[in-house]
């Protein structure tokens, strides 16, 4: 089974009706398939704003939250999001948790937050194996914020040192906080990994003296380059906008960007995904052994784009999560 965001039918919100309100947890059937009343709650029980108030560069009039359930050809309905004001993680914590933990970055283009498909079930695949999770809702860089092209790495490194620093909360090891990103979420969480020092915003507290850096970076079918035909036109263009300046182009080539000491890699990706070529992550294994650094990669022969974790079973792709968890076992000391 394929999936593909293009074929979404795309169901708006009832306005004024918080999204909590149409929304409950419940298990998966069989096939990768889901009740329609089986709909996640966001924002979650536990979570964290990012930062204090607006935050900075926002633009005036500020965007307008705007939360929608789009419904899949089989039924299954994810939960996505645009317009966030006051980006926000969600914690989902394991029921044994081994101290290590993921920050998720669901993908959209840059236009939408894919917060279920790519985020809280992954969130709840991974506490299955020990794994403490952390969902990221980030701003995005086409609804006006100054500097558009370095918001949403913003959010993502103030995400990572918020976690760091209250990792005994949590009940993680700081030195065991990895992330995970999908297509463009991807593409976020390899910015992150080339890019945790750069400077894309003012310290705001003491959480801002901790590291940013992810000790490990799983890039699911990412978006790997800003290149005009190479890269994925949809987040090219929410990312960059419309003349970006060819330093900014460059600073976003994750491909281009690795350099050796960055943290290891692991690569998932469809050969008939038609959205985020394959290439992509063809360009950043090529670009990882260029550099020395620590790459495991899984070409699938189907599984098309935007699949988080609802391929079938009988699929061999559906099974990554697994390696995912064997591969950071492998990394990570007791």
């Amino acid at each position: 089974m394929t999936f593909d965001r293009r074929s979404l039918l795309t169901i708006p919100l009832v306005a004024g009706v918080a999204p909590a309100a149409f929304a409950r947890t419940g298990a998966q059937l069989g096939g990768g398939q889901s009740r329609e009343t089986d709909l996640p709650i966001w924002p979650p029980a536990e979570r964290f704003a990012l930062w204090p108030g607006i935050p900075q560069g926002a633009p005036n009039p500020l965007p307008t939250p705007h939360p929608t359930m789009p419904r899949y050809p089989d039924g299954y309905r994810d939960f996505q999001m645009r317009g966030v004001v006051r980006p926000e993680v969600g914690v989902f914590r394991a029921a044994r948790p081994d101290g290590r933990a993921v920050l998720i970055v669901p993908g959209g283009g840059y236009a939408i937050t894919s917060l279920r498909n790519e985020g809280i079930d992954v969130a709840r695949a991974l506490n299955a194996f020990g794994i403490s999770a952390f969902v990221l809702s980030y701003r995005l860089p086409g609804e006006g914020w100054a500097d558009r092209a370095d918001v949403p790495l913003a959010d993502a490194q103030r995400a990572m040192r918020l976690i760091r620093a209250n990792a005994r909360t949590y009940g993680i090891r700081a030195d065991k906080l990895g992330v995970l990103g999908f297509s463009a979420g991807g593409h976020l969480a390899g910015s992150l990994t080339v890019l945790p020092d750069f400077n894309v915003y003012r310290p705001v507290d003491a959480a801002d003296r901790h590291s940013a850096r992810p000790a490990w970076a799983g890039l699911m079918y990412a978006v790997s380059n800003m290149d005009p035909g190479r890269s994925h036109g949809g987040s090219r263009a929410n990312l960059l906008g419309p003349d970006p300046l060819p330093t900014v182009q460059a600073r976003y080539a994750i491909d281009r960007q690795l350099r050796p000491g960055a943290p290891p890699l692991f690569l998932v990706h469809a050969e008939d995904d038609t959205t985020v070529p394959v290439a992509n992550s063809v360009d950043t294994l090529a670009a990882a052994r260029r550099a020395g650094i620590p790459a495991e990669a899984h070409f699938l022969q189907r599984g098309g784009h935007g699949f988080g974790t609802r391929l079938s079973p009988r699929s061999p792709g559906s099974l990554w999560p697994q390696l995912f968890d064997r591969w950071m076992g492998e990394l990570v000391s007791p």
